[in-house]
């Protein structure tokens, strides 16, 4: 594969207090086929990252507060980006540098002056972390049966896509934005209408029943047509492997590698 193709697309976002840095480290990005954005000032950086999910985050370590080391810290700490590879800019190598870097989340450093090779060596070696946090955020349509309580309430509906980070839900009714909802997810899916036997018919076989995957999540958005997105939040070990293991094989047919 020649150095400046990457095959996956992904959506970078820069945060560089030096025009010039964010300029160069864009146009490489961008001529090797990525989505990158740039932004000078560490405090709307911020602010766009508890809003907007990026593939990859490249922070320069000294900018006026938050620096990239604090930055990095806001970003492990929670939201949409939480799991997404941190790249620090620097031009100091000094190893405690470096240690404040990975101690904050840093998953890589690119050194200054700017290289391009070494840029796209950086990106390419992202690339699994990138494509294992792309796969939990990737939405399959997939129909499971699902209940959701909140305050003694419940609900029950289907899904219209699934990830292992949330599900969108179709209902009869919905829960207010921003509630906690205890979620139970039945991962054998909906049959759909003609694509199984009836019972009593040759082929039927009776389905093996399933534990519900059990976690909590909350309402993200509650829309029209009686749809509500779910952001799951807390889902044990177990539980999660579980959804891993039923979504993964979905996600890999529907890859396009």
């Amino acid at each position: 594969m020649a150095e400046e193709a990457i095959r996956v697309r992904l959506r970078v976002l820069i945060v560089d207090d030096e025009p010039a840095v964010c300029e160069v480290i864009q146009a490489v990005l961008v001529s090797a086929g990525l989505d990158a954005v740039s932004e000078t000032v560490s405090s709307r950086a911020a602010d766009t990252l508890k809003k907007s999910k990026f593939d990859a985050i490249f922070l320069d370590v000294r900018m006026p507060p938050p620096d990239g080391v604090e930055l990095a810290r806001q970003i492990r700490t929670e939201g949409l980006n939480r799991r997404t590879p941190i790249i620090m800019v620097t031009g100091d190598e000094q190893r405690e540098t470096l240690a404040r870097g990975f101690e904050a989340g840093a998953n890589f450093f690119l050194f200054k002056p700017i290289d391009k090779t070494r840029l796209l060596r950086v990106v390419r070696a992202a690339r699994g972390p990138i494509q294992h946090e792309r796969r939990r955020f990737q939405r399959v349509p997939v129909v499971c049966p699902v209940k959701l309580e909140s305050d003694g309430r419940t609900i029950s509906g289907t899904t219209v896509d699934v990830s292992l980070n949330g599900i969108l839900v179709e209902a009869g009714s919905v829960f207010a934005q921003g509630s906690r909802v205890e979620i139970k997810l039945d991962l054998q899916p909906a049959p759909t209408p003609g694509s199984t036997p009836k019972p009593g018919t040759p082929g039927w076989k009776p389905p093996k029943p399933t534990k519900p995957i059990e976690a909590l999540g909350r309402v993200m958005r509650a829309g029209p047509e009686s749809r509500m997105g779910i952001q799951i939040e807390t889902i044990s070990a177990v539980e999660s492997q579980r959804l891993q293991d039923f979504l993964l094989p979905l996600i890999l047919k529907a890859s396009p590698e």
